[in-house]
């Protein structure tokens, strides 16, 4: 694994970064540059990554202390060739698809739509969708924007959640589609986290804007905060799509057969082979019917780099240079505890980080054994994991403190290798204890 491609963010560096880097203040590193601190962590995750018992295809990660970016490393191959085509390794502007982050990101979108009056978060979505969203089992109650933000609104995934640009969500969610439905309980009453939701959400938001998913989040979100990411990477520039990682796994596409000895199958975003293409059926496409195709559940691509541009605004109240995107107090309202575990079941699935508090579009991760994604890190954020890929998004807002992890495909089950103190995954249990000790602590051995 080329593992020459980690960085410590001191003075000399942050002018030639790119759009997190050229608006900060200049600041430095973890540690001393080049002191024991970042070498350690430098050893750490490179160890990581090429760990046999878990092995990466590839690894980006940022921390941030006290606001200011004080270490960037990226860490083995973004595209694997297996001999058939060149390895590209992994750089600090890799994108990848960051799985369930995006719906943070999605949230923000939402968040200006609501500032500007174009959404209340417990009106009936039926008004906005334009058909009647009820389940099936509870008729007379209806869902709301916050029911789906939260995960408590009764819809289930055991039916899927994304289908073609052809297909109009409203033939799909149905009172008739029993799986989508719990059966037990009704909107509000209890949590179980769904991916159908936030294609719901993509759908309303389109309905009210007249605009498609990718371009309006652009829009509102990634534009105005000089990134160059995507929830459809067939629309991003040619640059850009040439920097996209590939997930892989070493198992067999859609299958649970793992092959630790065998190569990196890739599972997603197979540009090696080929360039990016649309969601199908985009042609003709109206906004408003299904924005699923968008995934605005997990599909935005984008490099740690610019989440970091992300966190930073979060962290700073609203505020990117110098411009107000959000207002705090939408802030507070997002990032606020709507719904907490019950410890005995009756309000929510207890499985895994299921127990973690949620605010609207993000969980909360204090810092308490099973809840804690490092000891002695409070923070709040998401988590993503899907076709390979796992990533954290997480900050402690008060401090300015926060990591950003994207591992790009295992080579080993992780679930055979949990964290020992988090519901994590070992690797990036270690991954996030390493950012936090090294980097945002700057201690040493």
């Amino acid at each position: 694994m080329n593992h020459g491609r980690r960085t410590l963010l001191g003075m000399a560096m942050l002018g030639t970064m790119g759009p997190l880097f050229a608006a900060m203040p200049t600041g430095g590193g973890a540690g001393d540059a080049g002191g024991a601190p970042q070498r350690q962590l430098d050893a750490e995750l490179a160890a990581i990554a090429d760990d046999p018992a878990c092995p990466l295809a590839s690894l980006s990660v940022l921390a941030l202390r006290a606001g200011q970016p004080v270490y960037e490393g990226a860490f083995g191959r973004r595209t694997i060739g297996n001999g058939v085509f060149p390895d590209r390794p992994a750089t600090p502007a890799t994108l990848y698809r960051i799985a369930s982050i995006s719906k943070l990101v999605t949230t923000l979108g939402l968040m200006r739509l609501l500032e500007a009056g174009r959404v209340d978060l417990d009106a009936d979505v039926s008004g906005y969708l334009g058909f009647t969203l009820r389940n099936p089992h509870f008729p007379a109650q209806a869902i709301t924007l916050r029911h789906l933000l939260v995960h408590t609104s009764s819809l289930r995934d055991d039916a899927g959640y994304f289908w073609p640009a052809t297909t109009a969500l409203k033939a799909v969610v149905t009172p008739a589609a029993q799986p989508m439905w719990s059966s037990l309980t009704g909107p509000g009453a209890y949590y179980t986290y769904c991916n159908l939701g936030f294609g719901i959400i993509g759908t309303i938001m389109e309905r009210v804007t007249g605009e498609r998913f990718d371009l309006l989040m652009t829009r509102l979100v990634l534009q105005p905060l000089g990134l160059q990411a995507g929830y459809n990477p067939a629309g991003l520039p040619k640059a850009a799509q040439d920097q996209i990682a590939t997930i892989y796994r070493k198992r067999v596409v859609d299958s649970e057969v793992w092959a630790p000895n065998g190569p990196w199958i890739a599972q997603v975003d197979d540009v090696g082979a080929r360039p990016p293409v649309p969601p199908p059926g985009l042609d003709g496409y109206v906004p408003g019917t299904n924005a699923t195709p968008f995934s605005p559940t997990g599909g935005l691509r984008i490099a740690a780099r610019d989440l970091g541009v992300i966190m930073r605004m979060l962290m700073a109240g609203g505020v990117h240079g110098g411009q107000r995107l959000l207002q705090s107090a939408t802030l507070e309202r997002m990032f606020k505890r709507h719904w907490s575990y019950d410890g005995v079941g009756g309000n929510g699935n207890p499985l895994g980080s299921i127990l973690s508090p949620r605010g609207f579009g993000n969980a909360h991760y204090p810092d308490r054994p099973s809840l804690r994604l490092a000891p002695g890190f409070d923070a709040v954020g998401h988590l993503g994991d899907a076709y390979g890929l796992r990533s954290v998004f997480a900050m402690d807002r008060a401090r300015g403190h926060g990591v950003i992890v994207l591992a790009g495909g295992t080579g080993t089950d992780p679930a055979a290798t949990p964290g020992r103190e988090t519901a994590l995954a070992r690797y990036e249990e270690r991954i996030v204890a390493a950012l936090h000790r090294r980097a945002i602590l700057g201690l040493a051995d």
